[in-house]
């Protein structure tokens, strides 16, 4: 609450909103539910602008997979165990393409790995941003408006069942999906 409340607490949030897309493992919602919850009438400009640093920070993980995926990413991805979970997101991204972007900007799913994957296949620009918009936006608005009107209460239920809630969503979105294809 007390970062929530610092003058400077819009731009910490978009920065951390940046970095968790693209390198860092904190997610934004950490600090967008109290600001949420200690200034309601700010809740929907502080999802905008998670929302948007987010985005920016996916385009930029985006850009080094392009860039720099064969001859840094992965290798420091090998080096520091995460070669299998880089593999399988390279492998949903290569498949599902703009489904596998929306889930991972939506749910509890590591978002970075596919910002990534996606430079690295050289997935088409277009629909990985509109993807990561509407899923970052959803979530990250979802977490304001929870926040602002809910209060307190909202906020212990929110930490205790956000894996849950997350995980049913996505298995909800797969169906439908799976439903659509067949």
């Amino acid at each position: 609450m007390a970062w929530a409340r610092h003058p400077q607490a819009s731009w910490y949030l978009f920065g951390l909103s940046f970095a968790e897309s693209s390198f860092f493992p904190i997610p934004p919602d950490v600090m967008l539910a109290p600001m949420s919850l200690a200034t309601p009438k700010r809740a929907w400009w502080f999802a905008s602008l998670t929302t948007l640093g987010s985005v920016i920070g996916g385009l930029f993980g985006y850009v080094v997979g392009y860039w720099l995926g064969f001859e840094f990413i992965e290798p420091f991805l090998r080096n520091a165990g995460y070669w299998d979970v880089y593999l399988k997101a390279q492998n949903l991204a290569r498949t599902w393409s703009f489904w596998a972007i929306f889930i991972a900007a939506f749910s509890p799913i590591p978002y970075k790995m596919f910002t990534i994957s996606a430079g690295v296949i050289n997935m088409a620009l277009i629909p990985f941003m509109i993807a990561s918009f509407i899923g970052r936006g959803i979530r990250f608005f979802l977490v304001a408006i929870l926040m602002s009107y809910g209060g307190a209460k909202m906020e212990a239920m929110l930490h205790r069942y956000i894996d849950r809630i997350g995980w049913i969503t996505v298995l909800i979105i797969l169906i439908g999906i799976l439903i659509y294809h067949v």
